[in-house]
This record gives structure tokens, C-alpha cells and sequence, in this order.
């Protein structure tokens, strides 16, 4: 049987990347928000990833086809630079207009609600992000499986901190590269158990590692195509394929379901009701079918959460004996 991951290209000679990195500059079409664009990439405040300086300039730290790379963008919403170094440096230089949103589509999504409207109409510049870096984005959505965001959040970085590598460019002291596929292959099962990830996850992570270039292929193929394939892996659902193809292609219409929160937020914007399940959501996002996704990021960021009437997940302990 054949397998259902394309094959990946194979990587062509890379130039050695100067000092002083590689440039370009990229002028947007139409309003761009590039922090609230970007945000979805940020795996917790201290993602050592990702970054923003006070100042506003963004860096991120990517394994790339190519190899590592570092990109660092500053500038206006009109005109922004960006330099990159690293063996990666010319991908993300060559993925930057994915990567704000330049292959997004805005003008084709309408308001359907109220607040749909207010949010739309506030953040002109949001665009859905485009990485073209299916595992970068696949692996911390499998950490965040069944655990609350912060054990999420300090999984990756503990996982980055020991097994990644030091970031290309001035940014190597305080950010880090992650591994590449044979890395976390090669990451051993105590690491895993002290970064507070359980052996299902990290079996589902070691299950997707083993496909190594074939899952960055699916980058290539239309996010629903991409999804029934990555769900052909054991332990990947529909809530980690939505998660990834929604920052890996920048999926306008790959909502989440399967989330503890989000049916709610849904329902309660956009009803007023505290309790709503998937199957609600998805039917009050239904007049925004292949849009879905957009309508959701807009909704969250206008749209208070519904009041909560139990204490807050706590983190899971860990198991000292297994």
C-alpha cells in the first residue's frame, strides 16, 4: 500500500549565510497587524522561539527544510525588514509573505453577527499566518493534548532547552532551534517523563517524527487533504489537525473542535448561552463555512469568555513512579 505522505523534496545546497545575515524587505498589501498576526506562532511567554522585543520587533527561530534559521522582522505595518540567518535563512526570507499573511484572503470573509462586525471592523490588519512548517507546528500541538496550556507551554520549553540548539544569528544565547525529526527520535523516555509529558503523547510525537520530511510535505497540499492524511497517524485527531493546519497553511475554515473552551466562548458571544458543545459551535459558525476559522479568531478577540462557574483545571501531577 502506498503511503499517504508525499515524498519531500530533496534540499538543494545551501550558500554559506553571511555574518551579518541575509535581508529583504516586504511591503504588505492592505493593513497588516503583524503582532496579532503572528501570535498563534507564540508557544507561551517564555517560548524560546519566539520573541518580541519592547520595541516591537519580532523573532523566531524555525527548523526549516533547509536547517535552522533565525528570522528577526521590524519596521511599520507599511514597509517591514527582515533579516535571517542560519542554513534556513533563504526559506524563511522566500515563506515571509505566508508567513504575514500575503497569501490570505480577507476580503472573502463577511460578518454574519453583531460582534463579528465589531471585531472585523477593530482589527483591519489580523491575517491568518502561513508557516509552511507542518511539524514546527504539529509537535507542540501534540504536547498541548489533554493538558492545561501551561503544561503545554513548559513542556516545550523545557523540551527546547535540552534537546534544541542554539538559534542562528545574535539571537543564539537566548533562543533555540527545536530538534529536527531524528532529534526527537532521539529524545529518551525520561526526558519526556520530566518535561511532564505522558507516554501517549510522546509515543504520538515519536509516531510522526518517524515520517521525518514526509509530514513538512504536506505543506504543499490543500488543508483538507493535509488533514485526513495527518489523521492517518495514531494519536492525531481532528482538534491536533486543526491546531496545526491553522499555522502551518494558514486554514481559513480549519475550526477546533474537541476543545474544552472554545464552544463556549463561541456560544456566549455569539448567543449569550454559559454552556455550548461542539456541535452548537459549529452550527452557529455555519454561515461562515470556509471561513470558520477567521470567525472564531475574531470572536475571541472581541468577545469576552462566559463566566466560570467551576475552579480552573488543575495541572496534572506527575508520576514519580512510572
Amino acid at each position: 500500500m502506498s503511503s499517504p505522505f508525499p515524498r519531500p523534496r530533496t534540499a538543494a545546497a545551501v550558500p554559506p549565510v553571511a555574518v551579518g545575515g541575509l535581508t529583504r524587505t516586504w511591503t504588505p498589501q492592505g493593513p497588516l497587524d503583524v503582532r496579532r498576526t503572528l501570535m498563534p506562532l507564540r508557544r507561551g511567554p517564555a517560548d524560546p522561539a519566539f520573541r518580541i522585543d519592547r520595541d516591537g520587533t519580532v523573532w523566531r527561530a524555525s527548523r526549516t527544510p533547509e536547517g535552522a534559521g533565525t528570522l528577526r522582522l521590524r519596521g511599520t505595518s507599511a514597509q517591514l525588514e527582515a533579516e535571517a540567518w542560519g542554513p534556513g535563512a533563504q526559506w524563511l526570507l522566500d515563506a515571509l509573505p505566508g508567513l504575514l499573511g500575503g497569501l490570505d484572503d480577507p476580503a472573502a470573509f463577511t460578518p454574519r453577527h453583531r460582534v463579528v462586525h465589531a471585531a472585523h471592523r477593530r482589527n483591519p490588519g489580523l491575517r491568518l499566518t502561513r508557516t509552511g512548517l507542518v511539524l514546527e507546528a504539529l509537535i507542540p500541538s501534540i504536547l498541548e493534548q489533554k493538558v492545561t496550556t501551561a503544561e503545554a507551554y513548559e513542556a516545550w520549553r523545557t523540551l527546547l532547552h535540552q534537546h534544541g540548539e542554539p538559534a542562528p544569528g545574535p539571537a543564539g544565547r537566548r533562543m533555540r532551534v527545536m530538534p529536527d525529526a531524528r532529534g526527537w527520535a532521539r529524545v529518551p523516555s525520561w526526558d519526556w517523563h520530566c518535561a511532564g509529558v505522558d507516554d501517549k503523547r510522546a509515543s504520538t510525537v515519536m509516531r510522526a517524527v518517524r515520517l521525518g520530511g514526509r509530514l513538512d510535505a504536506l505543506a504543499s497540499l490543500p488543508a483538507r487533504e493535509a488533514s485526513v492524511r495527518m489523521q492517518s497517524i495514531p494519536g492525531i485527531g481532528p482538534w491536533t489537525a486543526a491546531e496545526t493546519l491553522q499555522r502551518s497553511h494558514g486554514a481559513p475554515d480549519e475550526v477546533t473542535v474537541g476543545d474544552l473552551h472554545l464552544p463556549h466562548h463561541i456560544g456566549f458571544a455569539l448567543t449569550g448561552a454559559r454552556r455550548c458543545d461542539d456541535a452548537t459551535m459549529l452550527e452557529l459558525l455555519a454561515p461562515y463555512a470556509g471561513q470558520r476559522h477567521r470567525a472564531a479568531r475574531l470572536i475571541l478577540l472581541a468577545s469576552p469568555s462566559p463566566p466560570r462557574h467551576a475552579p480552573r483545571l488543575a495541572p496534572n501531577p506527575p508520576n514519580r513512579h512510572s
